[in-house]
């Protein structure tokens, strides 16, 4: 029980930390090297796309034009971005200006020879095996590949939920103290009542026996 116990806990508190890092809006310093529209078909991962796509409404074999950002990161590995409006929903970043931002990356479209650095702030993940692709929330022009953004708005919504899931362990904790404990030794007790009862009977059973065999 007690491995279960943990391995669960550990399960919980995984699924809860992937999403967190999927949700939450991160930042690469990258060059844009062109923008473009892919015909995009949702199955299988159709939780990592926005269910109205930039191009318009998923059509009825599950696909859609969408938004594509290229980009390569300053190692020169490349990193390419959706550009999908989220709306009114899920995550909520009520993002309504795909075309707008789309048009904001084409200007910021640079050459090696003469390279824009360009911050993208962004959420979701790449993972090339399932075609997913994270989702361009900004861009904006920088000065150099060094640039760096402190993200305060995930040091302020990490140290609020943090204090939040510690002020509720607390409460669970009091609850437990003053409606749970006592109510688990009653129970324990009862079960201590009935264990002496049982052994009492049968120590009065062995003895009538006894005393039928004298």
């Amino acid at each position: 029980m007690f491995y279960i116990k943990w391995a669960f806990t550990l399960i919980i508190w995984g699924a809860l930390a992937l999403f967190l890092w999927y949700t939450l809006p991160r930042h690469d310093v990258v060059q844009l090297t062109g923008t473009d529209i892919k015909r995009v078909s949702f199955e299988g991962n159709t939780w990592f796309w926005s269910t109205t796509s930039t191009g318009g409404e998923v059509s009825q074999d599950n696909t859609a034009d969408v938004y594509m950002i290229n980009a390569i990161r300053p190692n020169g590995k490349p990193r390419v971005y959706r550009n999908q409006d989220t709306g009114w929903g899920w995550p909520p970043y009520m993002k309504f200006n795909a075309s707008d931002l789309q048009a904001k990356a084409q200007s910021l479209v640079s050459t090696q020879a003469e390279p824009k650095w360009v911050m993208v702030r962004y959420y979701g993940w790449r993972f090339n095996l399932r075609s997913i692709f994270p989702n361009a929330v900004k861009v904006w022009q920088v000065d150099s590949p060094d640039h760096t953004v402190i993200n305060w708005f995930n040091i302020i919504f990490l140290a609020l939920f943090g204090a939040a899931l510690i002020a509720l362990w607390r409460r669970w904790q009091r609850f437990r103290e003053r409606r749970i404990d006592p109510v688990l030794e009653r129970i324990e007790d009862w079960f201590v009542d009935i264990g002496f009862w049982f052994t009492d009977k049968r120590r009065q059973f062995r003895d009538w026996r006894d005393r039928q065999r004298t």
